[in-house]
C-alpha cells in the first residue's frame, strides 16, 4: 500500500523539490510511517515520536516552499497538514494513556492512505507550480 504507492509518487517528483529537502522529508515520513506499521509495542512509541517532530518540520518547510513561490493552494494545502497534525497532537495524548491499539490503528488505516494520497494530488499540484515557477 504505502510503500508501492510512494514509490510510484517519488519517483514522479520532479528535481524542483530536491533543493529544498522536502523530497527527502517525503521519504523520512514514509519510512517513519512503514517502520511503525511494523513496530512491536516497545519501539511504537519513540518512533510515533519521531513521525510528530518530523511531521512539524515538513509542514515548516513545504509551508515555505509554497509562501516563498506564492502558490495559490497554500490555504487548503496547510488546512490539510494542519488537520492531520492536530489528529497526530491528539493520537500522542492517547498513546501516553496506554492507547497502543488506537494509534496503530490511525496510523495504519488513516496516516498511510492520507500520506499517499497527500503526496498524489497536493504535493504534486505544489511541485507542477514550482515547476512552472522554475521553467
Amino acid at each position: 500500500m504505502l510503500t508501492t504507492l510512494h514509490a510510484e509518487t517519488a519517483q514522479a517528483l520532479p528535481p524542483s523539490l530536491e533543493p529544498s529537502g522536502v523530497d527527502a522529508t517525503h521519504q523520512a515520513l514514509a519510512e517513519l510511517i512503514e517502520g511503525l506499521i511494523q513496530a512491536d509495542s516497545a519501539a511504537f512509541p519513540s518512533r510515533f515520536q519521531a513521525l510528530l517532530a518530523l511531521m512539524r518540520l515538513h509542514i515548516a518547510e513545504e509551508g515555505g516552499l509554497m509562501r516563498a513561490s506564492r502558490y495559490p493552494g497554500i490555504a487548503e494545502h496547510e488546512g490539510e497538514h494542519h488537520r492531520v497534525l492536530g489528529e497526530l497532537v491528539q493520537l500522542n495524548l492517547s498513546l501516553k494513556r496506554g492507547r497502543l491499539a488506537l494509534v496503530r490503528a490511525y496510523v495504519k488505516d488513516g496516516l498511510a492512505p492520507w500520506f499517499d494520497l497527500h503526496l498524489a494530488t497536493m504535493d504534486a499540484a505544489l511541485t507542477a507550480h514550482l515547476e512552472r515557477q522554475v521553467g
